[in-house]
């Protein structure tokens, strides 16, 4: 067997089978280039579902990364470290707000949301105990604990977990109709993706993110924006939201908070809000660790200089327009999307979201399908144009179309 065939074989014997990955083992990568354990270099268009947005190995983040090995890379939160205060002075500087509770991963930074809009519910709006409610859409993806998937409507995410977690109302993403209907005396947060990504980069209707703000106000409920993917340039703004001119009560943030160097998360919000915590109510060994909080300081540094959010909406728009010319000529259907982010409807005739994956993987191109025959395209922000090109080039190439 091949050196890929043998890892894959392994792999497949010694790991639960939880994911289905495309048959490439990467050995190595750099920028937007990845290379397999037998010398095969791949253009990377997924970019680790935006943890990469600033590449793989950049210079910056791995200097940081090795400066910070050489120190200290854990106390656990029962002493300070020197990187701490910078760290959440900084994250809340660039949300504009006040307050930071870092942990690690995407999903803890939901599970920690929910947990802060119950206890803020309780403690400062007034709901009786053990009332409060959520409202969450539709073909939401926030994460896979057992309580977020109480709260999927993806049948492969929810099915043989119950019994499932209650508190939570489900509405159609994009109907502010439904959203008003829905709301009641114990509602205490709204909990949206910006852009929802997993169900295939579905932007909302125009007005819709506007829409919530506004209402979320009226009736003194919290509006958390899960911006794990959207968010820190993606878009071509550093917060999607920003798009419709609209500011959270939280923001949820992860992926590339870490730059796909170490797992960081956090929520972000105000005084008010996060100040419901006292010790030992929450927490986690590892959030808010000196490695995390180098690397992600790092990337904050980055963020601030706004090149990679120009970057996003320049390639962006030029990878829109090409996608765009492949609408109506019987290969594509449908791009949705925003910056470097699209969602890419197949014509089911040409093959499934997975069979088109392989076939660029045969290209040399990695993406990831979702949901019938969509492929998302997120690359690297770092990506160049002549590499972007090449990559559409192929994908043209894997549908046939000239």
């Amino acid at each position: 067997m091949s050196a890929t065939e043998t890892a894959i074989a392994s792999a497949e014997a010694h790991s639960a089978h939880n994911y289905h990955p495309l048959p490439v083992v990467v050995a190595s990568a750099e920028g937007a280039w990845m290379t397999d354990v037998e010398g095969r270099r791949y253009l990377d268009l997924l970019a680790g579902y935006s943890a990469l947005n600033f590449g793989h190995g950049n210079p910056r983040l791995i200097d940081a990364a090795k400066a910070q090995l050489e120190r200290v890379t854990l106390t656990s939160r029962a002493f300070h470290h020197d990187r701490f205060a910078d760290f959440c002075t900084q994250l809340a500087e660039l949300c504009s707000m006040e307050m930071v509770l870092p942990m690690n991963t995407g999903a803890e930074a939901v599970e920690t949301a929910v947990k802060t809009a119950r206890k803020w519910g309780y403690r400062v709006k007034g709901v009786p105990d053990g009332m409060a409610k959520i409202i969450v859409a539709s073909d939401n993806f926030h994460g896979r604990t057992t309580t977020i998937v109480s709260f999927s409507t993806d049948p492969e995410a929810r099915a043989d977990y119950g019994p499932y977690t209650p508190g939570f109302e489900i509405v159609p993403y994009g109907d502010l109709t439904a959203l008003r209907e829905a709301m009641t005396e114990n509602t205490v947060a709204v909990l949206l993706e910006p852009i929802q990504g997993e169900a295939g980069v579905l932007v909302p209707p125009a007005g819709y993110l506007p829409g919530v703000r506004e209402l979320t106000r009226e009736r003194n409920v919290l509006f958390i924006a899960d911006e794990i993917q959207s968010g820190l340039g993606r878009t071509g703004k550093t917060f999607a939201l920003e798009h419709e001119g609209v500011v959270p009560d939280m923001y949820l943030l992860g992926k590339a908070l870490g730059g796909g160097v170490v797992p960081v998360s956090a929520v972000v919000s105000s005084t008010e809000i996060l100040g419901v915590f006292r010790p030992g109510e929450h927490g986690s060994t590892f959030g808010g660790n000196p490695l995390a909080c180098a690397v992600a300081l790092e990337v904050i540094a980055m963020l601030r200089t706004g090149e990679f959010q120009e970057r996003a909406t320049e390639l962006g728009d030029h990878l829109h327009r090409e996608l765009g010319l492949l609408v109506g000529g019987g290969a594509v259907e449908t791009v949705r999307g925003r910056g470097l982010w699209a969602g890419v409807d197949i014509a089911p005739a040409l093959g499934t979201g997975r069979e088109i994956s392989e076939r660029l993987l045969a290209e040399r191109v990695l993406v990831k399908d979702t949901h019938g025959s969509t492929i998302r395209i997120a690359p690297p922000l770092v990506i160049s144009k002549e590499d972007l090109d090449w990559g559409l080039d192929r994908l043209r190439m894997v549908l046939s179309v000239p």
